[in-house]
């Protein structure tokens, strides 16, 4: 069975941007893995830093068990999550466990470091999973097939310059919306975090928007994720497209992007 892993800052990261391509993969008979870097630690106005890192811990274990995916714990309190092998080491670890064929993680240019740093990590550990001679925490052997890598539309669909993003694919995850729905639901302790610290009015409302305006930008879809591919050197044998390959219909590929790639 081929197996998607998805390894994401903080807890509710993977169901805003990502849950819905996990479960296209899934109605296809991918195995799914699913991994939070960091605690969640920071995200609470009502609670202390150990109370929220325990709330968060076990809303992220009800939104795996809710997407029917094998739960890795987190290695890091919120904003210490920094690219440094002792990390690195613990993130290969989970990418030889889970021996992915796609790996999904964040923009590398987002709006906070914690996403940034956690694609850095996702990368290089993905990249290190034919690496027999990189140890990793706990030590798991290498493997030898092909990875490929996608990277999510970051917060705003912009970077921090205010760049704007463009995907090279639109997932279409109009009929898992629901279910993508809730899982995010089981994050109960972001509602008041997420209306006080990001003007929020609902962390579900905000994600149906952000969902419907990826879907719009697709011209073809109600709700969406957008997807950039990774190089694939170092990652794969050759230049490959899983996520389209397994999706079919359900992944549009933005030919004006691809195209714009082959001129740059």
């Amino acid at each position: 069975m081929p197996s998607a892993l998805a390894l994401f800052a903080h807890p509710d990261d993977i169901e805003f941007v990502a849950a819905g391509t996990l479960l296209l993969l899934q109605e296809k008979g991918w195995d799914l893995h699913y991994m939070n870097l960091c605690t969640g630690n920071g995200g609470s106005v009502e609670m202390d830093g150990p109370t929220t890192s325990r709330t968060r811990l076990a809303e992220a274990q009800e939104a795996a068990r809710r997407l029917d995916a094998t739960f890795y714990p987190p290695i890091s309190d919120d904003l210490e999550l920094v690219y440094s092998p002792a990390l690195l080491r613990k993130v290969a670890a989970v990418v030889r466990e889970a021996r992915p064929s796609i790996v999904l993680t964040h923009s590398p240019a987002d709006y906070m470091e914690d996403h940034q740093n956690a694609q850095r990590l996702a990368c290089t550990a993905a990249f290190a999973h034919a690496i027999q001679n990189f140890v990793t925490d706990p030590p798991r052997p290498s493997f030898l097939h092909d990875v490929t890598v996608y990277h999510a539309m970051p917060h705003g669909l912009c970077d921090p310059l205010r760049k704007r993003i463009h995907a090279g694919a639109y997932v279409n995850t109009t009929r898992v919306h629901a279910r993508k729905r809730e899982a995010l639901a089981a994050h109960v302790s972001q509602k008041n975090w997420l209306d006080v610290s990001q003007g929020m009015d609902s962390y579900l409302v905000s994600m149906d928007e952000a969902s419907q305006r990826v879907g719009r930008l697709s011209g073809r879809f109600e709700h969406a994720e957008g997807w950039r591919r990774h190089l694939h050197l170092g990652f794969s044998a050759r230049e490959i497209d899983p996520l389209k390959d397994a999706l079919g219909e359900d992944c549009l590929i933005n030919e004006a992007y691809e195209a714009w790639l082959e001129l740059a």
